[in-house]
């Protein structure tokens, strides 16, 4: 039975046929009882799990003591989220909004305003959202055409090559724009090398390094940010996906030795800090500890281990627990053959499979996950 399929939605997304009722840990529960291995998370969300203990308990108590008072006052959740993401930041204040596309257009936009520059450089096969100007600087053409003109002042250079980079790069480029691993691009992860030129690169145009961690940060590559693992600091950082365990909430850090870029009425978010979001951020920052990075660390190399030793899988990437593996078949067939063997995963373009299952997941899940992808993929 699927009692939802037939709601009046616009047609964005092509949905499975299965009503989801229930989640527990790693697991999602149908309008019929199935159990299913979430080894999607929500597209990478639900970072600890569903219906974690740390920010069920977290987000139930402050909506006993407060729900909304907007951005005109302050509320104690957002401040102490923001003083947990400077910390591990080492030192960054922050923005909040409600999704990853709301982080990157701040991004743009305090690009702009700090370095008086409109110029974006991207990168082909990146993703950073859907609205306009996120749309913008995404570098899938298939995606942006249906709704240009967008963004002027745009250019994308090819992921890992450092004299494409350059010869893409102006004089009005205020903004350097990168996912450390691209995502919805393929699982595609940038060289250390080619981070190191791009923050080079940016200090001698006097533009900003932004790296939208919205799919990489708060724990999913092994580090808290993905960054730790490249030797770089960016001016920006975008972040949304885990950082709420699935209540929505996004953020734009900015470095603490980063131009100004925004004062009072510049930009905004009505929703940005809501105090029950927060309060759940707050217990997940909390529970992501080194114990748990560790396990992240371990419990993906499990998974490209045992992908690795498939037939069906020619290159695996990614770190942690997000994972590209390059099938000899179109991922989409896969995605649903595994749903119907109860599993789910997710695809990240024509022949990529990507699993990105909770941070929690336990080894023998692995094993699990691993057993059906056997089975699925031969």
């Amino acid at each position: 039975m699927t009692v939802a399929t037939t709601a009046p939605l616009l047609p964005t997304y092509p949905r499975a046929p299965v009503t989801f009722v229930r989640g527990e840990g790693c697991r999602l529960f149908d309008d019929d009882g199935r159990s299913f291995l979430d080894f999607g998370a929500g597209i990478a969300v639900v970072a600890l799990g569903h219906c974690h203990p740390a920010p069920l308990a977290a987000a139930q108590a402050q909506l006993e003591r407060l729900w909304h008072a907007s951005n005109l006052y302050w509320t104690v959740p957002m401040a102490e989220l923001a003083e947990r993401l400077s910390a591990r930041f080492g030192g960054a204040r922050a923005f909040f909004c409600n999704s990853g596309t709301e982080a990157n257009e701040a991004a743009l936009k305090y690009a702009r305003r700090a370095t008086g520059k409109p110029g974006v450089l991207a990168l082909h096969g990146s993703f950073h959202g859907r609205t306009a100007g996120s749309l913008s600087v995404t570098g899938q053409a298939e995606k942006r055409a249906p709704f240009e003109p967008l963004l002027q002042q745009v250019s994308f250079a090819r992921p890992n090559d450092v004299d494409s980079l350059r010869a893409a790069a102006t004089a009005d480029t205020g903004l350097v724009l990168l996912e450390p691993i691209q995502g919805e691009g393929g699982v595609r992860p940038l060289d250390a090398a080619f981070v190191d030129a791009a923050a080079a690169l940016a200090r001698e145009l006097g533009a900003l390094l932004c790296l939208d961690e919205v799919q990489t940060g708060v724990g999913r590559t092994g580090s808290f940010f993905a960054f730790e693992q490249l030797d770089v600091r960016p001016d920006l950082v975008s972040l949304a996906k885990g950082l709420g365990n699935g209540l929505p909430i996004g953020a734009l850090l900015v470095a603490d030795n980063a131009p100004e870029g925004f004062g009072p009425g510049d930009h905004g978010a009505t929703f940005g800090g809501n105090p029950v979001a927060c309060a759940a951020a707050c217990a997940v920052c909390d529970t992501i500890d080194d114990s748990l990075l560790a396990s992240v660390r371990a419990r993906g190399a499990e998974l490209r281990a045992g992908l690795a030793g498939l037939a069906a899988v020619g290159e695996v990437r990614g770190a942690g627990l997000l994972i590209g593996a390059e099938l000899d078949r179109p991922a989409a067939s896969a995605v649903d053959a595994c749903r119907g063997a109860g599993l789910l995963v997710l695809s990240a373009g024509g022949r990529v499979l990507r699993l990105a299952p909770p941070l929690t997941v336990s080894e023998h899940e692995v094993e699990e996950a691993m057993a059906t992808l056997e089975e699925v993929l031969g």
